[in-house]
């Protein structure tokens, strides 16, 4: 069954799925990441290019040809033809269509009420169904 991951109090999703991403990575985890948006997908593609100097962190968009070779896939679309099933990151304030078909979810919470409401009751749902939940906030030890 799938496990799902809480990640709440983010005050940046977009370098936090970077870390996040990196650490997968270095991992060797496959993962697809979930944008919101096209605009916050494509505005994920270019945080990967640019989060250090020194990583690499291996990705491409959905559909790309060398999708199931890469790592890391960006999609907006849950739907759309994914070959990995290891972890799907979700940044959407919505429940993924098929996220049972991984093996892990990560749901990325912002400090932003209406997303923190949002992911308030995703987790009652998942909860619900007797998925395993985890819950890690972040700034706090």
């Amino acid at each position: 069954m799938t496990r799902i991951d809480f990640h709440t109090n983010i005050p940046d999703k977009l370098s936090y799925v970077c870390r996040l991403a990196r650490k997968a990575y270095a991992a060797r985890a496959k993962l697809v990441l979930l944008a919101d948006s096209p605009a916050q997908a494509e505005a994920l593609n270019e945080a990967l290019w640019t989060l250090s100097g020194t990583d690499f962190i291996p990705h491409v968009m959905a559909g790309d040809p060398l999708a199931p070779e890469t790592p890391v896939i960006v999609t907006v679309d849950e739907n759309a033809e994914l070959p990995h099933r290891d972890m799907l990151v979700n940044l959407t304030r919505r429940t993924p269509a098929g996220f049972e078909r991984f093996a892990r979810v990560f749901e990325i919470i912002s400090t932003d009420e209406e997303d923190a409401a949002a992911g308030r009751a995703r987790y009652v749902a998942y909860k619900k169904q007797s998925y395993q939940l985890t819950h890690f906030v972040a700034g706090q030890s």
